[in-house]
């Protein structure tokens, strides 16, 4: 299993997977905001999203961990 972490601090924006969801490499997991940029998470290879850790609006910490791939 993989852990995908944030690459920023800033606040999630949307989420466009779901737990359970297949899921390509490169293929973007949640979209984030920091300083009024976007910045899109992408997985780092091809699996199933196991569990996504955080909700639209959450505030995160850079390297706090969005999702687990398998």
């Amino acid at each position: 299993m993989i852990e995908v972490p944030s690459p920023i601090t800033g606040s999630v924006w949307k989420i466009l997977v779901e737990n359970g969801a297949s899921i390509g490499e490169g293929e973007t997991i949640v979209i984030l905001e920091s300083m009024k940029m976007e910045i899109r998470v992408k997985s780092p290879h091809n699996g199933r999203v196991i569990e996504i850790r955080v909700k639209e609006g959450d505030s995160i910490l850079e390297d706090d961990i969005i999702a687990i791939i398998e």
